[in-house]
């Protein structure tokens, strides 16, 4: 069923300059009243492990891991692809606390219920 006045973003690169858009504008989605979500597929789950997140700091922005923090704090889910954690080979990896692991069919689905998705 269509979520009304919902977006979803989905980050599918690992360049530390594509990272804060899709946090930016979920934060600022929340901000107005939309439901925002984030999914991370493929090469994007490479900038989720908590160490190459503490590396990535753009500009006058906060860092992206708390970018990251700030995102789930608002309420926001962060959505990780599990088909693209198995193809990057990472069972035993952690990533950043409080996403969720998802199976692929969920992207599907969000984008689906959504009123809008934006890809990065």
């Amino acid at each position: 069923m269509k979520t009304e006045n919902s977006i979803l973003y989905v980050q599918t690169s690992d360049d530390p300059e594509r990272q804060y858009s899709p946090l930016l504008l979920a934060q600022t989605a929340k901000a107005m009243d939309i439901d925002a979500k984030v999914y991370y597929l493929g090469q994007a789950l490479r900038v989720l492990k908590p160490e190459q997140a503490e590396k990535i700091k753009i500009g006058d922005f906060p860092g992206f891991r708390e970018m990251i923090e700030q995102t789930l704090n608002m309420g926001i889910e962060i959505y990780v692809c599990e088909a693209s954690k198995q193809m990057l080979g990472w069972d035993k990896v952690e990533l950043i606390p409080g996403l969720k692991i998802v199976g692929a069919g969920t992207l599907n689905d969000l984008a689906l219920d959504a009123s809008a998705t934006m890809w990065f």
